[in-house]
């Protein structure tokens, strides 16, 4: 019997990464589609896979990965783009549908959200059950998984939910609190969509998927109390708290920033419990039974504990990086190219050297003016940037895509550099550059570089208004980072 060939979108973010090496251990033949194939190369499965790159956006891009497909993943979609992302996510599904009906896909699997009857649906579920309607139009089978609040290690809702809990004993709420929920495991989502490919071809239709249990949001905070052995949390309902509001509040407090948050909290006030629970027909539940709540809490804190988190939220660009050009183009095709560079000797070796630069931000901090990040961050989240509490996947391991406080890992090699491209916000593009250099009479060459592209006169203003600081900042950076790695060596 042929092996089934599927296409991937979305391979690089929250479920598609953990999705992909499902689908090999049930026999699949697996593309991805991807952007960037640094980000497809970073994952465990790499190698395992065909990967296609191209853009989602371009018809061509498309219609070349679909060929010889049997069964398209698309889990794809604009979430916290701002705009209309309702108008982006709606155009890249007729693109996929129209090109999937072409190449004789014989069905499309799609994970949207819970659509609940007789409520006025936030934007983000809107736009989530116009996608599944245009998909089922394809004249392609079609099965469309609709999910409420998925709980795993690294998932937006899952960190939402977390952070809140951990950070604030005493809360002061909004009505949303008291919404009923259906919350899912991350390991049922995953076993749904890979035994959704085999469904007949004349099932084409919408399924609910939840877990064992009906709470509200408040349920899920005091349980994740009770699970992390943290003191029952008060809670003060008032109903003044608009979405906008919550969502900036959530931004300050969590590391989702405010633009991913807002339409997270604007669905939480719609009711998301499953009306049927016909996917069992077709994909049945295991003899455990589904994943409960308090469970999905477990595994996920340990999942955390253990640092083997595969993926998360953050694993997926900021949508609307910048992608006009890399600091490497030859006389930066861009325009002007500020840049600050510096070169030090470090009396240690590559390894240690290479071993402090990979373990830079998150708990580990900056080796500079801890203040100064701290408010930089902090600045960067009042205007709805990320600022730095999306922390690091793993303290101690960088790829390509991973998010480091406000920076993305842009490209690394093997032990000796390693390029940041800023996410925080800023009139301009600004990357940071650390290079592990050659090494001699026992001493090894640090090369440290920040450069910034400024975007009109805001931009060049912003350069020369910090550029006074960059001794302070960079300099004791780069200086700190000499140390720690001296000290490796030292204790070595």
């Amino acid at each position: 019997m042929p092996r089934t060939r599927s296409l991937v979108t979305g391979s690089t973010g929250y479920v598609g990464g953990r999705l992909v090496p499902q689908l090999l251990d049930a026999g699949h033949d697996v593309r991805v589609l991807v952007r960037d194939e640094r980000k497809a190369r970073a994952h465990a499965w790499a190698d395992s896979v065909e990967i296609c790159v191209g853009d989602a956006s371009e018809t061509d891009d498309v219609r070349s990965a679909m060929q010889d497909v049997d069964v398209l993943f698309y889990l794809l979609h604009s979430i916290g783009t701002g705009g209309d992302f309702g108008a982006t996510e709606r155009e890249m599904a007729e693109r996929f549908a129209t090109e999937a009906k072409g190449a004789g896909v014989s069905r499309i699997v799609y994970l949207g959200g819970m659509i609940p009857d007789d409520e006025e649906l936030s934007e983000h579920l809107s736009s989530r059950g116009e996608v599944g309607d245009v998909l089922l139009g394809s004249g392609v089978p079609t099965t469309v998984l609709q999910a409420g609040v998925v709980i795993g290690s690294g998932s937006a809702s899952f960190e939402m939910l977390r952070y809140l809990t951990e950070r604030l004993p005493v809360m002061v709420t909004p009505r949303w609190v008291n919404t009923r929920i259906q919350p899912i495991s991350i390991r049922d989502v995953l076993r749904y969509l890979v035994g959704s490919a085999d469904m007949p071809p004349e099932v084409s239709r919408r399924f609910d998927i939840g877990g064992p249990e009906v709470l509200t949001y408040l349920d899920l905070m005091q349980r994740f109390a009770e699970i992390s052995g943290l003191p029952r949390r008060r809670i003060l309902k008032v109903p003044i708290l608009s979405p906008g509001l919550s969502s900036h509040w959530i931004g300050l407090i969590t590391p989702v920033p405010a633009s991913l948050a807002r339409p997270l909290v604007e669905s939480l006030r719609n009711t998301v419990v499953a009306s049927e629970t016909d996917i069992k027909e077709h994909v049945p539940d295991p003899p455990e039974g589904l994943i409960t709540f308090d469970r999905s809490v477990e595994l996920a804190l340990t999942k955390i504990q253990d640092l083997d988190v595969p993926t998360s939220w953050s694993s997926a660009s900021t949508a609307g990086a910048p992608a006009e050009g890399l600091p490497t183009d030859p006389d930066w095709a861009g325009g002007s190219l500020y840049e600050d560079e510096r070169t030090r000797e470090v009396a240690a070796s590559p390894e240690h050297l290479w071993s402090v630069i990979e373990g830079i931000g998150g708990r580990n901090g900056w080796y500079s003016w801890a203040l100064a990040w701290r408010v930089r961050g902090v600045l960067d989240r009042l205007v709805g940037g990320p600022g730095l509490r999306r922390g690091r996947r793993n303290p101690r391991d960088l790829v390509v895509g991973d998010a480091v406080d406000f920076w993305r890992v842009e490209e690394t090699d093997d032990r000796t550099f390693l390029r940041l491209r800023a996410e925080m916000r800023l009139p301009g593009l600004a990357w940071l550059e650390m290079q592990v250099g050659s090494t001699e009479g026992g001493t090894t060459t640090f090369h440290h570089r920040a450069l910034f592209h400024p975007k009109g006169l805001l931009g060049h203003v912003y350069w020369w208004s910090v550029f006074p600081f960059h001794g302070i900042i960079f300099g004791s950076m780069q200086r700190n980072i000499a140390k720690a790695a001296e000290e490796l060596e030292r204790r070595s």
